[in-house]
């Protein structure tokens, strides 16, 4: 069982910066591929991005591609979400989760098995 935690959300004007944290529990962090997904209201939950167990390996949906990085710091059992450059588009609620295989090469939803309770992001115009 892993349980996640994320900080860092806020209020930001459009162009600002956030860093989101996700601090997990558990003995074994780098053996789960981590990963960002957000959720608008009215709107699906969608993948933003994904970092392998070992933090070599990253994936981003194309819209945030050169304005957000994740990373992970597996001593600290953390993974974090660097957002530059916000836009208006991005406000959501942030989850961060947890899938049971170090190098996941799939983004769905379904795919991840622990949750976090999600951190609420707003950009302004």
């Amino acid at each position: 069982q892993v349980q996640l935690v994320e900080s860092g959300g806020g209020l930001v004007q459009a162009g600002g910066s956030l860093r989101l944290s996700c601090a997990a529990s558990g003995r074994t962090f780098n053996t789960y591929t981590m990963g960002w997904f957000r959720q608008a209201p009215g709107r699906e939950r969608e993948f933003v991005a994904r970092i392998s167990g070992s933090g070599g390996r990253v994936y981003y949906r194309d819209s945030v591609k050169g304005r957000f990085t994740i990373s992970r710091d597996n001593a600290l059992n953390t993974v974090y979400l660097q957002m530059n450059s916000l836009k208006p588009e991005d406000t959501a609620v942030y989850y961060c989760a947890a899938a049971s295989s170090s190098s996941l090469t799939i983004n769905s939803v379904g795919a991840y098995d622990y949750w976090g309770q999600g951190t609420q992001v707003t950009v302004s115009s």
